[in-house]
């Protein structure tokens, strides 16, 4: 297994809530890496809002999520979880989209069972797979892994909605049984939903916090406290850097120079202009 994988491993198998902003291309996933995060995580809904402009409905391909993975994987030293949403069809496809994520140098894919096409899962009109086809997901994705992909498997379900929260912890824990590395109930309602799901399902367990969304946004301590591994935060980064930016077009729309928020040798340090020329002068 790669470093990467291992990394993330010891860290699910620690007691410890590993916060986890999301990141949406290579710059985003940078700054999470230097803002001292242990992990990062590749957001479905970031990527199609930030490389199409369209909503987190389906619309982002395959070979799209691949080569935004690639990117981020490779602009940092921290493990990267990636969405893979519902694996792109059927066992088969689960299974290349599996191996294709972990050649682009994810250390754990997130595998899903809305019903294609799927959608933010804090949006109206969720649909999700049968039971049964939901554990052949994992199925699949879990015997990629076995065959010698080198990634972990997040399981997830977005049946509370559809089918209540019985059904969401029954699918969680099918997915364990299976072989899933770390399971990730979407929107529960409120704090008793969380400890039942902690209580309940085995393993390393994932929360996911979306400001005005579902699930109550509880303090990391008391996050910790419930049971769980990783709490991730999708949007938390991207609508900081939506305000700002509209901010700066506000102040030059209305024929101001905006003070920049950081100066232009702070933003060639962050891209790495110093480490390039560093390298350069090897071949003058």
């Amino acid at each position: 297994m790669s470093s990467k994988t291992e990394q993330l491993k010891a860290l699910f198998e620690d007691e410890t809530l590993h916060l986890t902003p999301c990141c949406w291309d290579a710059l985003s996933a940078k700054l999470i890496g230097q803002a001292g995060f242990s992990l990062t995580f590749m957001s479905g809904f970031g990527v199609s809002a930030s490389r199409l402009g369209m909503p987190d409905t389906g619309l982002i391909s395959f070979g799209e999520m691949v080569d935004q993975a690639r990117n981020i994987a490779g602009a940092v030293s921290i493990p990267v979880i990636g969405d893979g949403d519902t694996g792109f069809g059927n066992a088969m496809n689960v299974k290349r989209t599996v191996k294709a994520y972990a050649d682009a140098g994810m250390a754990c894919i997130m595998i899903e069972d809305q019903v294609a096409p799927k959608r933010c899962g804090h949006t109206r009109g969720k649909q999700v797979v049968s039971r049964d086809e939901a554990l052949l997901r994992i199925r699949a994705a879990v015997d990629a892994k076995d065959e010698g992909a080198d990634i972990l498997i997040l399981a997830r379900t977005d049946a509370r909605e559809a089918h209540g929260l019985t059904e969401a912890i029954d699918r969680a824990v099918g997915f364990r049984e299976i072989g899933a590395d770390i399971t990730f109930i979407e929107a529960p309602c409120n704090e008793k939903e969380l400890h039942r799901i902690c209580n309940e399902v085995d393993g390393p367990r994932m929360v996911n916090i979306v400001e005005g969304g579902k699930t109550p946004s509880l303090s990391p301590a008391v996050l910790q406290d419930i049971g769980f591994s990783i709490a991730t935060y999708p949007l938390t980064g991207l609508m900081a850097a939506i305000a700002a930016i509209n901010g700066t077009l506000d102040e030059l729309k209305a024929g101001r120079l905006p003070e920049p928020p950081m100066g232009f040798e702070a933003l060639q340090r962050l891209v790495g202009f110093e480490e390039y020329f560093e390298a350069e002068r090897r071949y003058l």
